[in-house]
């Protein structure tokens, strides 16, 4: 039994950090070296796109889709993918994907003259699945070295791990004061009966 009880604590903390990796803003350094527009039909994968963009027509099965190609400080190749967040979750309230768009055009560059760029998003990378990091802004910085201090990260994990632990006290005095003595009176009437029971069967 203990090794279920275990099996289990630890999915639920995968999940949620899962969760928490997947929702809270990280920033990359990239250099933009494309964006385009091209027509999506999710499928099987449409838990990790958004809803059609603020104002738009709900009803049709596909939409066109901004991305924006960049080359990582790292090397690598990174596409993400410029949509509204609109009023749903995760709660980034964008509603500026065209003028994501054209910010993120205007700072297009090469390899020959790079212009470095913090890339603000949430979500995961897939090319299995098809998935793509929502961009959620796009800000110039001095080059490929610049650190990006996650404050907001760093505030909602505290807030977090505080309200965790106030729920887990509260519950550990509740459990002491409550359900144990519940517990220790039950199972004392339990004895009490069974050694009645054995009593009544010996005569």
């Amino acid at each position: 039994m203990a090794y279920i009880k275990w099996f289990f604590i630890a999915a639920f903390w995968v999940l949620v950090l899962a969760f928490l990796h997947y929702t809270l803003p990280q920033h990359d350094i990239a250099r933009i070296t494309d964006t385009y527009e091209r027509r999506v039909d999710p499928g099987e994968n449409r838990w990790f796109w958004s809803n059609a963009a603020t104002g738009d027509s709900t009803t049709a099965q596909g939409r066109d889709v901004f991305f924006i190609q960049t080359r990582l400080a790292s090397d690598d190749v990174m596409v993400y993918r410029n949509e509204d967040t609109g009023w749903g979750w995760p709660p980034y309230f964008k509603f500026d994907t065209s003028n994501l768009q054209a910010e993120a055009a205007d700072v297009r560059s090469t390899a020959a003259a790079p212009q470095w760029v913090a890339i603000k998003h949430y979500g995961w990378r897939n090319e299995f699945l098809s998935i793509f990091p929502n961009a959620i802004s796009v800000k110039t910085v001095t080059g490929p070295d610049v650190r990006i201090i996650p404050w907001t990260n760093i505030i909602i994990l505290t807030l977090l791990v505080a309200f965790s632990w106030a729920v887990y006290v509260r519950w550990r005095r509740f459990r002491a004061s409550r359900i144990d003595p519940a517990l220790d009176e039950m199972g004392d009437n339990i004895s009490d009966a069974g050694g009645w029971l054995k009593g009544l069967f010996r005569r």
